[in-house]
Parts: C-alpha cells; sequence; structure tokens
C-alpha cells in the first residue's frame, strides 16, 4: 500500500456516454467512484471493451464527462476554469498512450516531441536550457543524447514508448495515467518500461493509474487494483488482498485464467470458464451488469443493482453474494 493515505485524485459516480444515433446511447462509463492514494500505483483491470481506456482519457479530461466529477488536488477537471488553472492541471497530470506509433508525431523530431510541454508551458528560458533538458529526459528513460535528432520511424515500439514516457515527464507531473502502455511490445521489452516506470515513481514520487488488461502485470506494479466489467467498478482491493482472495465472480473468473508457474498447481486448478460475450453497452442487462454471464446469478441479481460498498477492511465489492445477510 501507499505509505500515505492523502487523496490526490477523487472520482465520484463518473459517467462518459457517446451518442450512437437518435434513440441509442453507449455507456462507455457509468458511475465510476475511487479514489487515487499520493504516490500509490492504483491498476484498473478488466476486459477489452469495459471502458477502462474510456475512464482515464475521460479522468484526464481529454474526453468532457457525461456526469459525476473527477477532482484532482481538490480542484475540479471538468469545471469551467481559467485558461491559467487549466494549464496548470494539464501540466500536473500526464499521459502515456497504448500505442507508441500513433501516438507520436511522425513529422517531429525526438527532440521537438518532448520538448512540446516545456515550451507550451514556457519551462526552458534559453534554447540551450531546453536542449539540455531534451537530452536530461531522453538518459532518464534510458535513451542516448543522440536520438534527439532522429524522427519516430527510426525507433523500436520499446523505444517508442520510452520517448512517450519522457514527454510525459517533461513538464513534472505529479499524475499520470499509463494506458496499457505495454500491451503493443513485445513480452520481452514489457518487463523493461514496467521497471522503468517504477524507478520513476521511486525516483520522482508520481502517482500512477496504471491501464491494463494483463492481470499478472498488474499484480506486479500496483499497490492497490480496480477491476471493471461493462462500465462499472465491480471490485477494488489491495493488490495482495486481490489475489489473494477475489470475492466477485469476474474477478475470479479472470485470475483463473493466468497461467501459474508451477505445472503441478497448473494441471490441477479449476479454471472459470464465462458463458457467452460482453453484453452491448447501448442496451446493458437490467439489475447487475455481470449477472448474464454469472455462474453464481440469483433471481436478485436481475431486478436489483448490487451496492459497491466495502465488505472487509479495504477491499470493496459490488455482488449481491456479499449482501446484508452474509456480512
Amino acid at each position: 500500500m501507499a505509505k500515505t493515505k492523502e487523496t490526490l485524485l477523487e472520482i465520484k459516480d463518473l459517467k462518459r456516454h457517446f451518442r450512437v444515433d437518435r434513440k441509442n446511447v453507449l455507456k462507455a462509463v457509468d458511475g465510476l467512484s475511487f479514489e487515487i492514494y499520493q504516490g500509490e500505483t492504483f491498476g484498473l483491470v478488466g476486459e477489452s471493451g469495459c471502458g477502462k481506456s474510456t475512464a482515464g482519457r475521460t479522468i484526464m479530461g481529454l474526453y468532457q464527462a457525461s456526469g459525476g466529477e473527477v477532482t484532482f488536488k481538490g480542484t475540479s477537471v471538468h469545471g469551467k476554469r481559467s485558461k491559467k488553472a487549466l494549464k496548470e492541471t494539464t501540466r500536473r497530470m500526464q499521459m502515456i498512450f497504448q500505442d507508441p506509433y500513433a501516438s507520436l508525431n511522425p513529422r517531429m523530431t525526438v527532440k521537438d516531441i518532448i520538448a512540446e510541454g516545456i515550451d507550451i508551458h514556457g519551462l526552458a528560458k534559453t534554447k540551450k536550457e531546453r536542449e539540455d533538458r531534451v537530452i536530461e529526459l531522453l538518459e532518464t528513460v534510458g535513451l542516448n543524447a543522440e536520438h534527439r535528432n532522429r524522427y519516430p520511424h527510426e525507433f523500436s515500439g520499446g523505444q517508442r514508448q520510452r520517448i512517450g514516457i519522457a514527454r510525459a515527464l517533461a513538464v513534472d507531473p505529479d499524475f499520470i495515467v499509463a494506458d496499457e502502455p505495454i500491451s503493443a511490445l513485445d513480452v520481452s521489452i514489457q518487463a523493461q518500461v514496467v521497471n522503468l516506470l517504477k524507478k520513476l515513481q521511486k525516483e520522482r514520487g508520481l502517482t500512477y493509474l496504471f491501464i491494463a488488461h494483463d492481470l499478472s502485470m498488474v499484480k506486479h506494479i500496483s499497490d492497490r487494483v480496480g477491476v471493471m466489467y461493462l462500465g462499472n467498478m465491480v471490485e477494488i482491493a489491495t493488490s495482495e488482498g486481490l489475489y489473494e482472495e477475489p470475492l466477485h465472480p469476474y474477478t475470479q473468473a479472470l485470475l483463473s485464467a493466468i497461467p501459474m508457474a508451477d505445472p503441478q498447481v497448473e494441471r490441477s486448478r479449476e479454471r472459470i470458464i464465462l458463458e457467452g460475450d460482453v453484453p452491448s453497452p447501448i442496451n446493458p442487462p437490467s439489475g447487475c451488469p455481470f449477472r448474464t454471464r454469472c455462474p453464481m446469478a440469483m433471481e436478485i441479481c436481475s431486478r436489483a443493482v448490487p451496492e459497491f460498498k466495502e465488505h472487509k477492511p479495504d477491499h470493496w465489492v459490488a455482488c449481491h453474494l456479499y449482501g446484508e445477510t452474509s456480512n
């Protein structure tokens, strides 16, 4: 767990809906509530299409929220603010994108990509100071000074992601949303990038929202983990608590799919196979959003949305299995 419990970011009933046509609305994020503490890594996991990347972009303010609020250091990210206040928030909150091929401008040199934020926020007084800062950032992420005059297409995927990390660090942020930053990379490179992120967090006191669908990697990097399903949060716990005792049937199914290193354990353990596909966020099921695929579904699950509550210290779950009678 993070050493301090000082809340850096508070997300309350966050919604992000997209109008598909005159009749239909796609509910990509539909009522998320959680906190991220200063200095921690909060892992956000779930299947593709569950809304985690949309949640990350809405938290950053790249998408306008359809409802709810995001508060960063006591200031609303989505409220009306002066240009100066908005600029300060964008400096303090940065993002590392999933695709290192698409997120870097192919027409710009690495030097100009990294220095973009420095220029916008006026963080370098002279050309030499700007150049020195770029070189320092490149070396911080494990690249060389001579890389600064090259273009993105001259680099491998892992190197491009390091450039993306350097760009995020350029404005000295407090909080970084890492949106599946390793999913487009070779397995051999993934651990290097994750270790770099951990090292930078230690050195700079950074706070991360780490979005991923690889649960084994999330366990490695996160202090706490939130599990999303169909735009909703179904479980939040410490990394250890979630992996040792998952409460929600969906979390149990996700964890049962992670391969084990021990062949004997791997052969003998039970896999939970979910039936059917994720329902459409345009027409989600009534009651509990997971009930159509849940092996433990009860009659109440179709009628009532389960309350998201603390079942045990630091372990929250939204499931009727842990209702009043089960406590």
